[in-house]
């Protein structure tokens, strides 16, 4: 047994290494910037350590009183490995310390590999980038009540937007082993109540064997249309507890199957689509894979019926002729039959609101329109958090997974159509093409208004990206730029856009970016994101892991320096009151005095940066070194001020 003697004696020895080493790091301070960033904070001292690590000394006999021969939490890495998952994004924290050890050390840290992240938001929000793009889940871990707290805004984004993610939150549950202080008000009895009103299931393993079924089940809800966020709250003591010789099999896992809509109703909308003159399909979050996407060109192209893809996906080909979303307006107004897919907002679609001091509402359909409804909309609900939007009538309504349910869709169509119907159906499509190119001309006259202008406008800035990305095998991660991507760029693969955040929640663009440029790395794809500034300001922390984990994803700044759909609301009460449009709007909305620095803020965290450019004439240069940055491997921004919208 140790000597206290011998204890202080290693005490003064480190003491006399730790002044040594504070010289090393007092003389790299005044070297070269190069040499000061490969510096690392100093290990603690043996006192420090012994403090932090609160281990008395110890004889052989106490061994089994104060280590662990077979950690719980190393079984419970053996189950997560044995779904498959690749990623673990976390900000540390106590109360999954043994977790995190065992899927270290034990685990060797791959599948999963653990993501150092800065913000538990910023853990969620890239695992909700990642699983639309690896069309599985990620894990991440947060730090019992206060991390769960800090992750709730984006557990509820990959709620509404249905990604599919596994959430493991520490806790304390046994109050007589809690150590004093933080792990009390770190504690909870019902941990995952905070979020349950905005995940699909939760439980609270109190064994190890209960830790491997809720697991196994926790994945297959997950993965089950309508896809969404899943919960087990860890016991910190069960991670450290020891497991014993007996260890628990861990059975196959069977993926559970999408429900597909009945066919006796399917037939009856054969029917009708096939009877329609002027048919029209609405998609939203649809092609959960590649499938979907050639599963509904088959359909469309039987129907020869235009297709509006209100982008909560890449559902449709934005360069085939039936992609007629910039016509909705009037294609609405003339449908006799309308089929939405998994629409997240079926009333907004066919309806529109006035915002003004009385809302005004319209119909923008016919009244003898027929509406089919087909999705999984009205098979997972709940009542508190209003995401699933105003209610929408409709003529039939079929439950069951939209991609899942293509195939027989067309099948019956097919069956349900003569040979003459077909012939009469092939006479749309001279109309419909006709309609395609001339609404791709008049995007691309739009495009040109402020071509030269300075802030940059948003369309010369989505071209110039282009112009330095064409060639590569590129993807868009993101959604703003007023759409102008989607309408010029041609997109005819999943990878090619992935939607927004769902549940509008600002903060997840940045590090959902991170997220799908992860799941697009293995591909060798190019990994793009116009990334909104106000959206940024929340989670920066997210260009530092791209940078620590190599994860090359090129981030070109929206910067209007402002939350400008806040300005336009001010603008818009401020004139309904005659106070003027311009009178208030940017108190409270605006990032001036100083403007922030974000090329200047990447650098700090890693990211080769430039800007802010404000000529467009700049651009070009900027935006080819960026992408050279970008293909050998790592993370860039270009900082590019903008006009507004």
């Amino acid at each position: 047994m140790k000597s206290r003697r011998d204890f202080l004696k290693g005490v003064a020895a480190a003491g006399t290494l730790s002044g040594l080493a504070s010289k090393s790091v007092a003389q790299a301070a005044q070297a070269e910037p190069q040499t000061r960033a490969a510096v690392s904070a100093l290990p603690p001292t043996s006192y420090v350590e012994a403090m932090e690590s609160d281990v008395p000394g110890y004889s052989e006999a106490d061994v089994s009183h104060y280590f662990v021969r077979h950690a719980a939490s190393d079984f419970m890495t053996d189950v997560i490995k044995s779904l498959g998952i690749d990623y673990l994004a976390s900000n540390p924290g106590s109360s999954h310390r043994g977790f995190q050890e065992s899927l270290v050390n034990y685990g060797g840290n791959t599948k999963p590999e653990w993501l150092t992240c800065l913000h538990e938001e910023s853990s969620v929000a890239m695992a909700h980038g990642y699983a639309k793009l690896a069309y599985k889940p990620m894990a991440m871990a947060c730090h019992s009540t206060v991390g769960l707290q800090h992750a709730a805004m984006a557990i509820y984004n990959a709620y509404c937007d249905r990604a599919p993610l596994i959430i493991f939150g520490g806790n304390h549950f046994d109050a007589a082993d809690r150590r004093p202080g933080a792990e009390w008000s770190h504690a909870a009895q019902d941990a995952a109540k905070l979020v349950r009103d905005f995940i699909k299931w939760d439980d609270a393993p109190a064994s190890v064997t209960h830790f491997m079924e809720s697991t196994l089940r926790a994945y297959k809800i997950a993965m089950t249309p309508p896809m969404g966020p899943v919960v087990i709250i860890l016991d910190g003591h069960l991670q450290e507890k020891e497991l014993g010789d007996v260890v628990p099999s861990i059975p196959k896992l069977a993926p559970t199957r999408p429900p597909q809509g009945e066919i006796g109703a399917l037939r009856e909308a054969a029917r009708m689509l096939v009877d329609a003159e002027r048919p029209v399909i609405l998609v939203d979050r649809m092609a959960r894979t590649p499938e979907g996407i050639s599963r509904l060109v088959e359909l469309a192209e039987a129907l020869q019926a235009p297709v509006v893809d209100r982008g909560g996906r890449m559902n449709f080909p934005n360069d085939h002729y039936l992609s007629q979303a910039g016509r909705s307006g009037q294609l609405l107004r003339e449908a006799d039959v309308i089929l939405g897919m998994e629409l997240y907002d079926f009333w907004g679609t066919v309806n529109t609101m006035r915002d003004l001091v009385h809302k005004e509402t319209a119909s923008r359909t016919r009244s003898d329109a027929k509406i089919i409804s087909l999705g999984v909309n009205d098979l997972f609900i709940k009542s508190n958090y209003q995401y699933f939007q105003r209610f929408q009538p409709v003529d039939l309504s079929i439950g069951g997974d939209a991609q899942a349910t293509l195939p027989s869709l067309t099948e019956e169509v097919r069956r349900a159509m003569s040979a003459g119907r077909r012939s009469q159906i092939a006479d749309r499509e001279r109309e419909l093409r006709g309609a395609y190119v001339n609404m791709q001309a008049q995007w691309r006259k739009q495009a040109t208004y402020g071509w030269n202008s300075s802030p940059v406008s948003t369309a010369r800035l989505t071209m110039e990206v282009w112009r330095q990305i064409k060639d590569e095998d590129w993807s868009l991660v993101s959604q703003t730029l007023s759409r102008w991507p989607r309408r010029l760029w041609p997109m005819n693969r999943h990878y090619h856009y992935i939607g927004g955040s769902g549940g509008a929640g600002v903060g997840y663009g940045l590090p959902a970016s991170v997220g799908a440029a992860l799941a697009n790395r293995e591909h060798g794809r190019f990994t793009v994101s116009f990334q909104a500034d106000g959206d940024l300001n929340y989670a920066p922390g997210a260009l530092w892991t791209a940078a620590h984990h190599g994860i090359p994803l090129l981030s070109v700044m929206h910067n209007n320096r402002a939350y400008h759909q806040e300005v336009m609301h001010l603008q818009r009460i401020a004139t309904r009151r005659q106070r003027g449009a311009d009178g208030g709007a940017k108190v409270g909305n605006t990032f001036e005095d100083p403007f922030i620095q974000y090329a200047g803020l990447a650098k700090s965290l890693g990211v080769w940066s430039t800007g802010p450019i404000e000529d467009p004439a700049d651009l070009a240069p900027a935006l080819k070194r960026a992408v050279d940055v970008v293909k050998q491997g790592e993370p860039a921004l270009v900082d590019v001020v903008c006009q507004p919208r």
